[in-house]
């Protein structure tokens, strides 16, 4: 019985929650959510709670976070230290490198996992191979509709509501990308992390009104070759501003952690 905890409840939880079941093969249970406002029997019979001990007292295997950078500062260290294994989700968090280096030090110390899906991004497999081989440039494009950027620094940018065309509203490093638009690219993160690390990947982001979908480039050459991944993904029904594929990669980690064979 792999014990599986929650902290949030929004586009992603809601969407881990409905897969769990089509995801996991072992039996399992949600032993409860840690949420801003909490409440007994909050959800599909499960508990809620507002203090990261109330959930940690439940003795979860693994713990899922979907809540946000501030919600990895503040409870991932305790987390890892209590032996249980963390997926994190708001991986634009890891753009702190003391943070980071927290974590890494909890988690070996403890022997718990941390776990970080792809997320909206596929080729991430690809990506940590060629590494290995040596990689020379690696280049991550980002378009959405201008409602996805609505609540961000863009809005200091340009005029969201009356774009016609397509328009940049970032260009630099991956850090600088995950730092000012947390709720919008942690997949900049994973690609960070996977590649030539936060400073030296480039980043474009883009506006672009002539859209639906959220559309993702990621472009890498290297010793092992060059190659070119773009994906169109739908956003989430819950969020526009979250591709709906990243919550089935949320998924995919829990079940990475209970099976005997992994892809």
């Amino acid at each position: 019985m792999i014990k599986i905890g929650l902290i949030g409840f929004g586009a992603i939880g809601r969407c881990v929650i409905e897969t769990l079941p089509k995801a996991l093969t072992e039996e399992y249970e949600v032993i409860g959510i840690l949420t801003r406002k909490a409440a007994d029997n909050w959800v599909n019979n499960i508990p809620s709670y507002s203090d990261i001990d109330q959930l940690l007292a439940k003795q979860p295997d693994i713990i899922v976070e979907c809540a946000g950078h501030h919600a990895v500062k503040e409870y991932g260290c305790k987390i890892l230290e209590a032996n249980i294994s963390l997926v994190i989700s708001s991986i634009g968090a890891l753009a702190d490198s003391v943070l980071y280096q927290q974590l890494k030090d909890s988690s070996t110390a403890s022997k718990a996992k941390i776990y970080l899906p792809a997320g909206a991004i596929g080729g991430i497999d690809a990506l940590v191979a060629a590494k290995l081989g040596g990689i020379h440039d690696v280049t991550y494009t980002m378009r959405k509709p201008p409602k996805a950027w609505q609540g961000s620094v863009a809005e200091t940018v340009v005029d969201l509501n009356s774009l016609k065309q397509a328009t940049v509203i970032f260009s630099g490093s991956a850090g600088e990308a995950a730092t000012l638009y947390p709720k919008n690219t942690n997949v900049t993160a994973t690609i960070a992390l996977a590649g030539l690390g936060f400073d030296e990947t480039k980043v474009e982001l883009i506006a672009d009104p002539n859209i639906i979908d959220n559309i993702h480039e990621i472009s890498v050459s290297g010793e092992t070759g060059y190659f070119t991944i773009v994906l169109k993904g739908k956003p989430s029904v819950y969020n526009p501003k979250t591709s709906a594929l990243t919550a089935f990669s949320v998924t995919k980690c829990v079940a990475d952690f209970g099976s005997s064979i992994i892809i």
